[in-house]
C-alpha cells in the first residue's frame, strides 16, 4: 500500500513539475529586435535605449541595442547589419529623418522586417509600420504658454524682448514644436507685446543643427553682441535642454544671472539631469517632460503585437503624413515642468530621486 502512495505521490509531483514546465515554456516569447539609437551623446537617448531593452528582454524577446553617434552612415550600417543577424522588428530613432534610410527600410520590407519610427518620423518611405511619440505640438504649446505666463503677456503690456530658437532642420519634431510654440507667440508678435530685436522669426533662421548647444552658444554669443548691448532680453524659446545649456552660457558670459542683471524666461525639453539641476539654481527657467519610460513601453508594446501577428494600438491616424502614407502613431502626453513641480512631477514619479536632484 505504502508503495503504491508513493507512485501515485511520485507521479502527481512530476505531473505538476511537468505543468509548470510547460507553462514556462509558453510565457517564453521567441523574437529578435533591433533598436537603433541617434548618439549617447543625449542622456534621453541612453534612457529610451536601455529602458527598451530591459522591457524587451523581460519578456524573453532577443535585442539588438546600437547608437549611431550621430552619424548617419553609421545608422544605416548599423540597420543592415541588424538585417543580416535576423531581427524581426526594428525600433529606430532616425539621425536624419529624411531619405538617409530610405534604401535600408526597403530592404527591410522585402525580408518583412517591420519597423517602428522611435519618437522621429522617418519620411518619404512606405516602409514604416507605425510611429511611436510624443503630442509634439503640445510640447511647444506648453513652451509658448509657459512664457506666455511667466511673462505675464495676457495682462502686461509690455514690450517684452525675445528670441527663438529652434530645433535640428533634419527632424520632423523641430518643426511641431517650432509651431506650437508660434501658435501662441506669434499673437504677442503681432500685437507688438513681444519684440524680436534680431528681427528672425522664421524657423530656418533659428534652427540649430543636431539640437548642438555649442551651436546655439555661438548664435546667443552673435545675437547679444549685435542686438543687446544696451537692450534686456526677457525670454529665449529654446526647444531643447541641451540647447538651453548652451544658451545660458552665453547669457552668463555677458553678466546675466546676477541680482541686477536676471536671466531671461529659458524653455527647454527632455528634463535631462544637468538642465533639471540648472532649474532648481534658477538659472533654466522650465523644461517639458516626456515620460521616457512610457515612450518605450509603448514602443515594446507595439513590437510585441506585431511579432505576434496583430496590429499594434495607435491613437492617431491623421497627423503624421511623411510624404508617402499617413503613419499609424501613438502619441503620449508631454508635461510642462518648473521648480515649482519638479518634486511632484519628477522625484514621486521615480524618474530623479531626491539625491539625483541634490533635494535635502
Amino acid at each position: 500500500m505504502r508503495k503504491i502512495l508513493s507512485v501515485i505521490l511520485l507521479l502527481t509531483i512530476v505531473t505538476v513539475l511537468s505543468a509548470c514546465g510547460i507553462k514556462k515554456a509558453e510565457s517564453t516569447n521567441s523574437g529578435y529586435v533591433g533598436i537603433s539609437m541617434p548618439t549617447k551623446s543625449s542622456e534621453r537617448w541612453v534612457n529610451d535605449g536601455e529602458n527598451m531593452k530591459k522591457q524587451f528582454t523581460k519578456l524573453g524577446y532577443k535585442t539588438d541595442l546600437q547608437y549611431a553617434e550621430d552619424v548617419v552612415e553609421n545608422q544605416a550600417a548599423q540597420l543592415e547589419n541588424m538585417m543580416t543577424k535576423g531581427v524581426d522588428v526594428i525600433v529606430v530613432a532616425p539621425i536624419d529623418g529624411t531619405a538617409a534610410l530610405t534604401n535600408v527600410l526597403e530592404r527591410a520590407h522585402r525580408e518583412g522586417i517591420k519597423i517602428i519610427s522611435y519618437d522621429r518620423l522617418i519620411f518619404n518611405t512606405d516602409y514604416i509600420d507605425y510611429y511611436a511619440t510624443l503630442d509634439n505640438f503640445k510640447v511647444g504649446v506648453l513652451q509658448g504658454k509657459y512664457i506666455e505666463k511667466k511673462l505675464g503677456l495676457k495682462k502686461k503690456k509690455g514690450p517684452f524682448n525675445i528670441e527663438l530658437f529652434a530645433g535640428s532642420p533634419d527632424d520632423n519634431n523641430a518643426y511641431f514644436f517650432f509651431e506650437g510654440a508660434m501658435s501662441i507667440l506669434k499673437p504677442y508678435i503681432k500685437e507688438g507685446k513681444l519684440k524680436i530685436q534680431s528681427g528672425q522669426d522664421k524657423f530656418n533662421q533659428g534652427a540649430t543643427l543636431r539640437w548642438d548647444g555649442s551651436l546655439a552658444q555661438s548664435r546667443m554669443d552673435n545675437l547679444l553682441s549685435a542686438h543687446y548691448s544696451n537692450k534686456k532680453l526677457d525670454a529665449v524659446l529654446s526647444p531643447y535642454d541641451g540647447i538651453s545649456i548652451g544658451i545660458i552660457s552665453s547669457l552668463r558670459g555677458v553678466g546675466y544671472g546676477k541680482p541686477d542683471k536676471p536671466l531671461p524666461v529659458i524653455t527647454g525639453q527632455d528634463a535631462e539631469l544637468a538642465s533639471v539641476k540648472s532649474i532648481l539654481k534658477h538659472q533654466q527657467t522650465q523644461t517639458i517632460f516626456k515620460d521616457t519610460r512610457k515612450l518605450a513601453e509603448q514602443a515594446v508594446n507595439m513590437s510585441a503585437a506585431l511579432l505576434h501577428g496583430k496590429k499594434a494600438e495607435v491613437n492617431d491616424t491623421k497627423t503624421y503624413d511623411n510624404g508617402k502614407k499617413v503613419v499609424p502613431a501613438y502619441l503620449l502626453q508631454p508635461v510642462s515642468v518648473d521648480a515649482d513641480n519638479v518634486e511632484d512631477v519628477l522625484v514621486k514619479s521615480g524618474y530623479y530621486t531626491k539625491e539625483q536632484l541634490g533635494i535635502n
